[in-house]
Formats: structure tokens, C-alpha cells, sequence
């Protein structure tokens, strides 16, 4: 069998993996790279989610590459034009014919006395490899075979259809039928008022309220910007604008919670006038950015409301019945479709085993360096975005930052490095996020230190310094040559 080796191995060809490629291209182009794709097609989320109305919950100046200026009128965007986006970035870039389809990543190991991986995938049902100096996961942080949907009593009595987005019918005919909508998060609120255009009335049902904010689904400035100034000088501008101003939103929610959390519910009593319940349907019990705040563009979700063609009802499910769902209070709500828009499955590394020096590694007892490698494990990092802002923002520097370690080990003739810890510290979970689909599955992720590098900013200012800035040998990374390991081997982890 022969087995393919370059000197950097991608997971994953959807939004950070194709943008991983153009920055190894751009700032390693004496490296060899491959991608490997558990899929059929580029695109990771965007390709696999074909709901109704799938579209970007960030604006596209900063979940858009800061290499590639979005060009579309639209900041708010859907889906496929996301896709598109992202599929013309990599034919751009040549990045098309490094990608193995198909290749669905199942096990890396390290070894220190040869400084590589080798990395093993399923494809077409066999087990294939493949080695590399260096291990980049950009796969996601989610299940892909299936999202997460909670036990509900009487599911098997329900006449109708139940469908979760993740896993969308093609062709699921839903025009003049009656939907609930479970769930209040991002794609419920994409959900409702796109079905409610055909259904003939679609209900939001949620246990809890979430924060929803409209923002026009244009950006008038970024628009004016680009139609004066050249393109890349346009997208830089209106870039650091939404940073900026993202930024400046969180920093006054952590500090000021009740004031914006006034804020936040004033604009939706302006757009469901003062007769509508904001108490019950849209007032949380947690403060904004505890967990992340839905974007709606140009109010859709409030007009669909005051059309009267969907509505929201706020309650516990007691069961599912023939017809529909009976709750907790008494009610019934009557159903044709039912849709589980009820969250995803948070998964490490697509669930990839990961051996060091033989060992099994339990990365969920590692401690996780500048939000992006795992104490104790050579040469692998991970993409990962934020919570509070764009997820392009992160995979970017990352990928900036994999450069920078790649360039300075063939300039120092080493060949691997690895984040150590430093005597006692105190820990947190690598997420500080109150939402059911991080609380499920935090377990399962590395620590996060209370000190730098060490500490997981969720801050993209920060995260520039540190990663496009910051000194690669910071005393916490070090750097070692395959002639060392036998005198001094590379610590391994502790087994699962």
C-alpha cells in the first residue's frame, strides 16, 4: 500500500480548511499539504445544511476570509451564496486538486523518533493512510451524522413527520400544512418565518426565550464604502467596523447586562408593539452573551409574527400525540411537520482517536494553548472561532499563527513543537457558555488556563496580538529534532 506524506495534513474542507490551504499556499508555499474530506463536496456546514432559509447568523465581513472581499449586497447571507463563496475561493486558489474526498479521518498517531503522523482513514470502506509532519484539524466542532434531539415522550404516536435541519429532506412538502418549530435558537428563528411564507402557519415552541436581534440584512455603509473605494479597501474598513463594534456590544453586555439587556428588549416591543408578551416569549433568564444572541435580518422573524402567519408559544412538552403535541399547560398545539430545531452534537476533532507515542491521549484532561493546541501533543492544532463574534475571525489567526510555527521550525532546523505546562494552575472549562449544546458536551474539550497562553480569549484584539504578533518562543512552546528523542522524548499523555 502506498502511503501518501506531505508535510501538512488538513481535515476538513469546508470554511476553515479551504482558508488553511490559501494561508499555507500564501506564507509556506515550499510546503506539500493535502485535505481530507469526510464528505462528497467543499463546503463542510454550508454544504451540508439544506433547511429552508439557511443563512449566516455573523455578517459576511467577518465570517468572509480577510484575504477574499465579500462582494454581495447582502451582509446577512444565505446559504448557498456562503457556498458559492467559499467553493470560488478554492478553485481560485488551486486548492480543489489537494482534496481527497471520502476520507473520513478515524485515528492519528505520533511518533517522536520519526517526528510525524500517520493518519488513518475510511474511504470506500477500507482503512487508508496517510503521514505528515504536521496535523491540522479544521473538521468542525460537531457531529455531522446527526444533531442532537432530546427523548420526547410519545414520539412513536405522532402521525406526521418529525425532521431535524440537520438532516433535511430533500423535497419535504410543507406549503398550507400546519408546523411546529421546535426550538429557539439560530435555526428556529431562520426556520419560522421561511416556512411561515407557504405553511399555513408555523409555531415556534420554546421551553425558554432567547435574545433576538434584527439588523438590516444590508450593510448601507459597507455598500457606499465599495462603490468609492477599491474593493480589498472596502472590505478592510467595514471588516474592523463590525469588529470594532462587536467588540464594543460584548465588553458593554459583560459589564452592563441589565442596560443592554433593556436595550435588547425595547427594539423587539418596537417591532411587536406593546400589546405583544416580550415577557414570556422573548425575555431569557440569563443575561446577553451568556449564551449567543439570534440574529434575525430585516426583522423577518417579528413581521412574520405580526402577519400572523407563525406565533410563538412558550411551554414544556408533555407528549407527543397522533396529531400533534400536547404540553405541559393543558394546550395542544395541532401538526402536520414537526421540526427538532433543537441543537447539534459538539464533537473533538470529529472524534478522531489520537495515540502519542503509543498512548492514548485524553485530550479532554489537556490544557488548551492560545485556543488552538493541546498540552503534550506535537504538532496538531485545531481551528476553532468564537462564541461571541465571527468564526472565520479565529480560524484566520489560527491559521496565520500555524504558519508562523511552521516557518520558524525550518528556520531553526527543528522538527516538532509542543505546549508544556509549567508547574500548578488553576483551570476553567474551555467554553464559558451557558448554551445546551456546549454544557451537553464540554467534557469532552480541553481546559483553559486563568493566564496566558493558556487562557481561551474570546476576544479577537487579544487573540491578533497574540497570534500575529506574539513570540513563537514563549517559553511555553518547545521545539525538539527527531535526533533528540531518544535522549529526550516528547512526555506522552495519560490513557482514556
Amino acid at each position: 500500500m502506498t502511503i501518501e506524506h506531505v508535510d501538512v495534513l488538513i481535515v476538513g474542507a469546508g470554511l476553515s480548511g479551504i482558508g488553511a490551504a490559501y494561508h499555507l499556499k500564501k506564507h509556506c508555499p515550499g510546503k506539500t499539504y493535502a485535505i481530507l474530506e469526510g464528505r462528497e463536496a467543499i463546503g463542510g456546514t454550508w454544504d451540508l445544511f439544506r433547511y429552508p432559509g439557511i443563512r449566516s447568523d455573523s455578517d459576511m465581513y467577518t465570517l468572509g476570509y480577510s484575504f477574499k472581499p465579500w462582494k454581495a449586497a447582502k451582509a446577512i447571507a444565505d446559504g448557498p451564496s456562503i457556498l458559492g463563496y467559499v467553493r470560488e475561493t478554492a478553485r481560485e486558489h488551486d486548492v480543489d486538486r489537494h482534496i481527497h474526498f471520502k476520507h473520513m479521518v478515524k485515528r492519528a498517531s505520533w511518533s517522536t523518533q520519526t517526528a510525524t503522523w500517520t493518519v488513518e482513514a475510511e474511504h470506500d470502506g477500507q482503512i487508508v493512510q496517510f503521514t505528515c509532519g504536521f496535523l491540522y484539524m479544521c473538521s468542525g466542532y460537531y457531529r455531522y451524522s446527526s444533531g442532537y434531539t432530546p427523548d420526547f415522550p410519545g414520539v412513536d404516536r405522532f402521525q406526521g413527520k418529525i425532521v431535524h435541519p440537520q438532516l433535511w429532506p430533500e423535497g419535504l412538502d410543507y406549503a398550507g400544512k400546519k408546523v411546529v418549530v421546535i426550538g429557539s435558537g439560530a435555526t428556529a428563528v431562520t426556520l419560522v418565518p421561511e416556512m411561515a411564507k407557504t405553511a399555513s402557519h408555523v409555531v415556534m415552541l420554546q421551553r425558554s426565550p432567547t435574545y433576538v436581534v434584527s439588523r438590516p440584512a444590508e450593510d448601507g455603509v459597507a455598500n457606499w464604502l465599495r462603490s468609492k473605494l477599491p474593493a480589498m479597501t472596502a472590505y478592510g474598513l467595514t471588516r474592523w467596523k463590525n469588529v470594532l463594534f462587536q467588540m464594543l456590544f460584548f465588553n458593554m453586555a459583560r459589564k452592563k447586562p441589565e442596560k443592554v439587556k433593556e436595550r435588547l428588549l425595547g427594539m423587539v416591543r418596537d417591532h411587536l408593539g406593546p400589546d405583544y408578551d416580550i415577557g414570556t416569549h422573548f425575555t431569557p433568564r440569563y443575561n446577553p452573551w451568556d449564551q449567543r444572541l439570534c440574529l434575525v435580518p430585516d426583522a423577518d422573524l417579528f413581521d412574520s409574527i405580526k402577519s400572523g402567519a407563525s406565533s410563538v408559544v412558550t411551554d414544556h412538552i408533555e407528549t407527543f400525540t397522533e396529531t400533534g403535541i400536547q404540553l405541559r399547560s393543558g394546550k395542544t398545539l395541532d401538526a402536520d411537520v414537526i421540526v427538532t430545531a433543537t441543537g447539534l452534537q459538539m464533537q473533538l476533532l470529529s472524534g478522531m482517536e489520537v495515540v502519542v507515542d503509543g498512548k492514548v491521549a485524553d485530550l479532554s484532561q489537556s490544557m488548551s494553548y492560545k485556543g488552538m493546541m493541546f498540552s503534550d501533543v506535537p504538532n496538531l492544532a485545531s481551528a476553532f472561532g468564537y462564541t461571541n463574534a465571527s468564526w472565520t475571525l479565529k480560524a484566520d489567526l489560527t491559521s496565520e499563527y500555524v504558519c508562523r510555527l511552521l516557518n520558524h521550525m525550518t528556520r531553526t532546523r527543528t522538527d516538532f513543537c509542543v505546549p508544556r505546562v509549567d508547574g500548578e494552575m488553576e483551570v476553567a472549562p474551555w467554553l464559558d457558555f451557558s448554551s445546551g449544546y456546549v454544557t451537553r458536551s464540554i467534557g469532552q474539550f480541553p481546559k483553559q488556563g486563568l493566564r496566558k497562553p493558556w487562557k481561551v480569549h474570546q476576544n479577537y484584539a487579544l487573540d491578533l496580538a497574540a497570534l500575529r504578533l506574539g513570540k513563537v518562543e514563549d517559553g511555553v512552546m518547545q521545539f525538539g529534532r527527531k535526533a533528540e528523542a531518544k535522549a529526550k522524548p516528547v512526555k506522552a499523555m495519560e490513557p482514556a
